[in-house]
């Protein structure tokens, strides 16, 4: 039996040796990944991002917990570590604070390395996700690092986005001011037991309120809508207003209020065709990044290495500019 079919065979052996394959970008693991596409596109992809200290672990934890005893769902966990500085390796910390999860046969915990990318989300993060598809988990839930303002992109990639925020954190807009607030599709206040939980509260539903009243540009799913102020049902139906949730992560409240909300979004999705909307900017989103990839290391493997020297020579010297260059070796 072949790598790709011990896979689809749901084989946990076989699904991490081509989640390894897949992180190194090797030859057989771009052969599973196209051998394997065509039995993808039916997990529901969970994102989940914030700032450090907002307990994105231990919510990711209790989200998992959920699925597999209220919904008896196989749940695949992603965790993008913030590379090692010495190894380039993920840190792990994520699968430390996962130990309820452990021994259950139909829960899969993989933490993989940001490796430097923009938002915290390597180039391969969407071939893993493809991965755990292909092997019948039914939820896959994405941790990012909680980089910042670049955690946006975890928009193209999930079709339910949370923002976690947390009271106590010296600032209650930190989100809006990071521009992450625009991707939430759901905003959970965890570690809502604290003091100032109202506060926070407060300013994040006085920032969504103050969006609706008068025609707005919103980042949504990855593409921009003008939004008037909606004045009939139907015109609500087609539009997905971010819900807050109160969670304390730590003892599991509110865990069953934020998967009731997570279900209501996934109707929505459905319902408007906003699935299929975020299915293609998914693919197109990997399509147009491969693509890049590959054309510009064509390009360097055709180029000289002598070439390549002159011409990075002469931007040194400030006789030609980077924009110049690229001109010059296009033409």
């Amino acid at each position: 039996m072949n790598l790709s079919q011990a896979l689809l065979n749901q084989d946990r052996l076989a699904l991490s040796r081509t989640l390894t394959h897949v992180e190194n970008n090797s030859e057989e693991g771009r052969k599973v990944l196209s051998e394997i596409f065509p039995y993808t596109g039916k997990a529901h992809l969970i994102g989940i991002t914030g700032a450090p200290g907002t307990g994105k672990s231990t919510l990711v934890n209790q989200l998992a917990l959920y699925y597999r005893r209220e919904k008896d769902h196989r749940v695949a966990v992603l965790a993008v570590d913030p590379s090692s500085p010495f190894t380039g390796g993920a840190v792990l910390g994520d699968r430390v604070r996962m130990r309820d999860l452990s021994g259950d046969p139909n829960v899969f915990i993989r933490s993989m390395a940001s490796r430097g990318s923009l938002g915290g989300l390597a180039q391969s993060t969407s071939a893993m996700v493809q991965v755990f598809d292909a092997a019948g988990f039914d939820i896959i839930l994405v941790e990012t690092v909680g980089a910042g303002q670049a955690e946006v992109d975890i928009a193209k990639l999930a079709y339910t986005t949370l923002v976690v925020e947390a009271p106590g954190l010296g600032d209650d807009i930190q989100a809006i001011k990071a521009g992450i607030l625009e991707i939430a599709d759901i905003l959970v206040i965890n570690k809502a037991d604290r003091p100032g939980v109202e506060n926070t509260e407060r300013a994040l539903k006085g920032m969504l309120e103050l969006a609706h009243p008068t025609p707005r540009v919103f980042q949504h799913h990855g593409r921009q809508m003008v939004v008037e102020a909606p004045e009939k049902d139907d015109e609500q139906e087609n539009f997905w207003f971010t819900e807050v949730k109160r969670t304390v992560a730590k003892d599991g409240t509110g865990i069953n209020e934020l998967g009731k909300a997570i279900e209501k979004h996934v109707r929505f999705l459905r319902e408007s065709n906003e699935w299929d909307k975020q299915t293609r900017i998914q693919l197109q989103s990997t399509f147009d990044s491969l693509l890049r990839e590959t054309l510009f290391a064509r390009f360097l493997d055709e180029l000289s290495q002598e070439a390549y020297e002159e011409i990075m020579s002469k931007i040194l010297k400030r006789e030609i500019s980077p924009w110049g260059a690229v001109e010059e070796l296009l033409g």
